[in-house]
């Protein structure tokens, strides 16, 4: 079960890229007028890539966890 593990470390680390992403772009948003429309929509997609990103950083860590268990 050691592919589980190599497999659930892959994942975890996307989901570390994608929210180094997600800082990266909220620190551009950051510099944008806070009231303007196009913040505010960049905004709503930062959100929704962040809790995906997390997620698939969780996905990943269960699998590790999955994958040293039934090893």
């Amino acid at each position: 079960m050691e592919f589980l593990i190599w497999i659930g470390a892959a994942l975890s680390c996307l989901g570390v890229a994608g929210l180094g992403l997600c800082i990266i772009r909220g620190l551009k948003v950051r510099r944008m007028d806070a009231n303007a429309p196009e913040a505010k929509q960049a905004l709503q997609r930062l959100f929704v890539i962040n809790f995906a990103s997390l997620a698939l950083s969780v996905i990943g860590l269960m699998v590790v966890i999955m994958g040293i268990s039934l090893s």
